[in-house]
């Protein structure tokens, strides 16, 4: 499944949002009654479950992706996030036993940090930046062909 097999009614989930809207309007501007409140809701409701199925078809379409860079370049930045996590875990155990070694270790660990150079930092995040352009490019105008 990609991106171009994706079937989201843009338009209805827009007019939903317009009719939502006005609605809102006029529930704030005069007295309504409680099945035009009903109704509120249920368009509200309507709308999230519209949002939360093309976020979910979104996901699914980058997991299923046949391009490594697609399908692997999130879930391999959060696996750093989740290590990151992870290790607060012992660290908790190695504070407990001995705080001075825990302190001496987060210490180097944000000494190691300050010594990356603030060039590298600067290009890591321009080869980010220029990656969530080309996915954002590609979703518009489809993957390359090679």
């Amino acid at each position: 499944m990609g991106l171009a097999d994706i079937n989201i009614d843009i338009g209805s989930i827009l007019s939903g949002a317009g009719t939502l809207a006005k609605d809102l309007r006029e529930a704030f501007t005069g007295d309504i009654s409680a099945e035009k409140k009903a109704q509120i809701t249920l368009v509200a409701q309507q709308l999230e479950s519209e949002i939360e199925k093309a976020k979910l078809q979104m996901m699914i379409s980058e997991a299923s992706s046949a391009d490594p860079w697609t399908s692997r370049a999130r879930p391999a930045f959060m696996y750093v996030i989740y290590i990151m996590l992870l290790a607060s875990i012992p660290m908790g155990i190695v504070f407990a036993v001995s705080p001075q070694t825990s302190t001496n270790i987060i210490q180097g660990f944000g000494a190691w940090l300050k010594a990356i150079p603030p060039d590298l930092y600067a290009l890591f995040g321009a080869g980010y930046l220029g990656y969530g352009a080309m996915r954002t490019y590609d979703k518009k105008t489809g993957p390359a062909k090679s």
